[in-house]
C-alpha cells in the first residue's frame, strides 16, 4: 500500500465522535481500519442470520448445484 495521505472532509461533530473512539496512541488510520472490520463482521453476521432464517423452500439444495 502506498504511503500517500488522503484527506477526508468530515463535520466538526463527526470529528469529535471519531476522536472519542480513538484510543491513546492509535492513529485515525488504525481507527478507520477497526471500524471497517467491525462493519464487515456485522454485514457477515446479518447475511448469516438471513440465511438461517430463510424458509428452506427459498434455499437451493447443494445436490441441485
Amino acid at each position: 500500500m502506498s504511503n500517500a495521505n488522503k484527506r477526508i472532509p468530515v463535520t466538526e461533530e463527526r470529528w469529535k465522535e471519531l476522536n472519542e473512539l480513538k484510543e491513546a496512541g492509535e492513529t485515525y488510520d488504525d481507527l478507520l481500519a477497526e471500524l471497517i472490520q467491525d462493519h464487515q463482521r456485522y454485514e457477515l453476521a446479518e447475511r448469516t442470520r438471513e440465511v438461517r432464517d430463510a424458509d428452506s423452500e427459498e434455499l437451493t439444495s447443494l445436490d441441485e448445484l
